[in-house]
Order: structure tokens, then C-alpha cells, then sequence
């Protein structure tokens, strides 16, 4: 999301809250025992949803996603879906870009898209007494974008100058310099959001081909909660979404393991380093899934329960954070992680990254480190479901991985369901690769 489209999906929020507090509501609410109330809508013309209706706060979240995210860009102009998605919302069918905002907060409406290599996605929210303008206005953004001069000239220069700020932020280089060196020749090689370069090559020509190859019906995930029933849901999604193509157009995008292994030091005159490191993960729909999810929380996911930040923040203090995650991508599953610390002893923080990886593969966790694990992750998932706008992210989640309806009741038991020696063996597994590193900053006892 470009910073115009953060700034304005904070001013939308505003403006939703302030109308809900004069109302004398908590813009908060949330489904009860969401798992067990979520419905399937198919509309006539076959779009699809998942949705959870709540009635006791009048206001709704819908959130949508099209495979074909910035890995689809042409390599000269990568960064198109993202520079896309800021302007979908800056002027579309009768309305210019003054006019659509306009709407947009006349009408207490948020609307935002973003894009990210897999996908390019969409957030709507609105209170019920303005629903049927806010699906009007989203239809809009969808089939009938503007793309005019103005309103294109200026997100192109200011993508462009948070682009030459990214280059001196060595978060972003490490993460970049990563991926453009395990995918090397690989779609994901290139940067989300382009560079100066690619976006000025952009034209309106090239924005409004990707709106017509890339968002269709068939490629269409949403989730929707809130205070509407899915009789009432049905034909606003044929509304909204039925009048674009039934398939999009889009290259094959082929799967590709990450080349891992060895360091990459990326020269920046600063007082820490800035580390990036990861390998394959493992596949959304494997059967070791929520294995590795428990031995990843166990290692680095944990926060301050974590091994990694046990070892490198608390017992040695060379970081304040520490971490790890899985990455799940259409193209290649990930394990990544990260750490950031001085620049005389970022050879340590790797070491132990390293040792802590072995440790776990070759001795495992302990019963106690995996009820401690049981324990969190299924207790912290209900705070995941706290809001419409987490709900309708969560159910198109569900849909984009193919989770299943039933997906929020299961989840927990999947996770309870993880043996000891599940851990053990799939730990073996996950950390098994060599790892790759990317230090970008000065770091003393590293070569290049």
C-alpha cells in the first residue's frame, strides 16, 4: 500500500469510528463462536464467499483478493500491481479523484487495496444505512477506474519517493537482497513494489490492462462479516463482481524452491546490522503443516517465549527482537526470520541462529515447550476474531488456501492433535537446509 493509501485508509477509519461512536456503538464487534456460523454464498453469476453475519452492531467488513499480485508484473515494469492498487480508489466511473474521496467520506466508507506478490487485495467497511453506496462505489473502483493524469502522476511520485527512502531503510534491502538472490530468475526475484525506474515506465494503458486481465471472477476470494444475511449478500456480489470476466489472463507462475545457502553483505554505513535469513518451509496444505507451525512458535515465533530470543536478547542482550515465521507464497513456501544487532556482533547472532537451529533439529522440544505451545497458540486464535475486519480477512484467508467452511471450529483441534514426536520429526525436517543470510549495515568478522 502506498503511503497516500495508508494515509487515506486512516482518515476512512476515522471517520467510520466517529460515526459509530455518534451512534453510541464499539466499532469492536465481533461474532460469537464465529467458526460455527459460517456460511458459503454463491451468487448467480458464481462468485463466491464466506460470510458471518452479525447483527448486533450495524456496520459490515468485506475483504477481497485476486491471485495475480505483483509476481505477474512484467520485469521492466514490476511494481505495477502495487502502484495499481493505489490508485483503483482515486477516481473511477462519474467520479474524479476529489469526488470519489469525497463519497468515500461523505458516506463514513473505508476503502483500500494493496498488493503483495501473490495477490492484490481490497478492504471495504461502511456502516448498514450506507451499504448500498459503499458496494456501488467498490464496484466502481473495480470495473470503471479512471486512471487520469493527475491522480496517476501523483501516486507515481510519491511510490517513487518512498522507493529511494527504501533504499537507505536496511530492513527493506535486507528483505529485498534475500529474495532476489533465492529466487534468482524466478518472478518473486523482483521487488514487490517496483523501483524508480519501473514505475516511471508505467503508462495508463498498462494500469488499465492489468484491471482487465487480472480481476475476474475466477480468480476472486472474499470474506464478509457483519450485519447482513446472505439473502441480502447474493445480489450485491453479482453486483458488484458480475460483470467482470469469468477467468483472468495470466502467465503460469512456476514453483520454485529457494536457492539457500551461503551469506550476502550488503554495505551500509550504520551502527547495527540488519539481518534477513530463511529456507524452504513447508506447504500450507502438507500434512506437517501445524507441526512445523508449533516447532517454529517454539523456536522463533514465540516472541519472548521463544528459543532465539531467549538466547540472543535475554541471555546475551545483542538484540532487542528476534524471530521467525512461516511464509506461506502460491510459488514456493518459506521459513524466514530475522535479527538486528550491533555491528561487532552480528557474526555472534548468526552463530547462534545457526546453533539453535541444529539444537532443535537434532534434540527436539521438550513436553513442557510444547504444552506451553498447545497452550498459546490456541488460546491467543479467539483474539484473532475480534473485530468485522478480522473475521472477513481470516474467512477469505480460508478460501484463498482452500482451508474449508468449518476451518475456525477445526484449528485448535489441529494444533492439540500435535504430538511430541510429530514436532521432533518434522523439526528434522523444516530445519534442515542450509540456511541463507543477508546482512545489509558494516559488520565486523563477515565476508561477502
Amino acid at each position: 500500500m502506498t503511503v497516500l493509501a495508508h494515509a487515506k485508509s486512516f482518515l476512512h477509519g476515522l471517520a467510520l469510528a466517529g460515526a459509530l461512536v455518534s451512534a453510541g456503538l464499539a466499532a469492536g464487534a465481533a461474532p460469537a463462536s464465529a467458526g460455527s456460523k459460517v456460511q458459503e454464498v454463491v451468487s448467480k453469476s458464481g462468485v463466491r464467499a464466506y460470510l458471518i453475519t452479525e447483527e448486533a452492531v450495524p456496520f459490515l467488513s468485506l475483504s477481497l483478493h485476486f491471485r495475480g499480485g505483483a509476481a505477474y508484473d512484467p520485469p521492466e515494469k514490476s511494481g505495477l500491481a502495487y502502484m495499481a492498487s493505489g490508485l483503483l480508489d482515486e477516481g473511477a466511473g462519474p467520479y474524479d479523484s476529489q469526488a470519489f474521496r469525497a463519497e468515500l467520506e461523505d458516506n463514513a466508507i473505508r476503502l483500500s487495496f494493496d498488493a503483495d506478490r501473490d495477490g492484490l487485495t481490497g478492504q471495504l467497511r461502511a456502516l448498514t444505512r450506507d451499504r448500498e453506496k459503499a458496494f456501488e462505489l467498490l464496484r466502481l473502483a473495480l470495473t470503471e477506474p479512471r486512471f487520469d493524469e493527475e491522480p496517476v502522476e501523483r501516486i507515481r511520485g510519491q511510490i517513487q519517493a518512498e522507493l529511494r527512502r527504501s533504499e537507505t531503510d536496511a530492513n527493506y534491502v535486507a528483505g529485498r537482497t534475500w529474495f532476489s538472490r533465492a529466487f534468482e530468475g524466478h518472478p518473486y526475484a523482483l521487488p514487490t513494489r517496483g523501483t524508480p525506474e519501473s514505475i516511471a515506465a508505467i503508462t495508463p494503458d498498462d494500469l488499465r490492462g492489468l484491471v482487465r486481465e487480472r480481476l475476474a471472477r475466477g480468480n476472486l476470494s472474499i470474506g464478509v462479516s457483519g450485519d447482513i444475511t446472505a439473502e441480502e449478500l447474493a445480489p450485491l456480489l453479482d453486483e458488484v463482481f458480475g460483470a467482470l470476466p469469468a477467468e483472468p489472463s495470466l502467465p503460469e507462475i512456476a514453483e520454485k524452491p529457494p536457492e539457500t545457502g551461503g551469506l550476502v553483505v550488503v554495505e551500509m554505513a550504520q551502527p547495527q546490522s540488519v539481518v534477513t535469513f530463511g529456507h524452504a518451509g513447508i506447504e500450507r496444505h502438507d500434512p506437517d503443516y501445524y507441526a512445523a507451525y508449533v516447532a517454529n512458535y517454539i523456536l522463533g515465533g514465540g516472541g519472548f517465549s521463544s528459543r532465539l530470543t531467549e538466547e540472543v536478547r535475554e541471555k546475551r542482550g545483542l538484540a532487542y527482537s528476534v524471530y521467525s515465521y512461516l511464509y506461506d507464497t502460491d510459488a514456493a513456501p518459506l521459513w524466514l526470520g530475522g535479527v538486528a544487532t550491533s555491528n561487532e556482533r552480528v557474526a555472534e547472532s548468526i552463530a547462534i541462529v545457526r546453533a539453535e537451529l541444529a539444537r532443535l533439529a537434532e534434540e527436539g522440544v521438550s513436553e513442557e515447550e510444547l504444552a506451553d505451545a498447545r497452550t498459546y497458540l490456541t488460546g491467543s486464535f479467539p483474539l484473532r476474531l475480534t473485530s468485522n475486519d478480522q473475521v472477513a480477512r481470516m474467512l477469505v484467508g480460508m478460501l484463498v488456501h482452500d482451508l474449508g467452511q468449518d476451518y475456525i471450529d477445526r484449528r485448535n483441534g489441529l494444533i492439540e492433535a500435535i504430538s511430541l514426536e510429530d514436532v521432533n520429526r518434522v523439526a528434522r525436517r523444516l530445519f534442515a537446509s542450509e540456511l541463507l543470510v543477508t546482512v545489509v549495515g558494516a559488520p565486523e568478522g563477515l565476508g561477502g
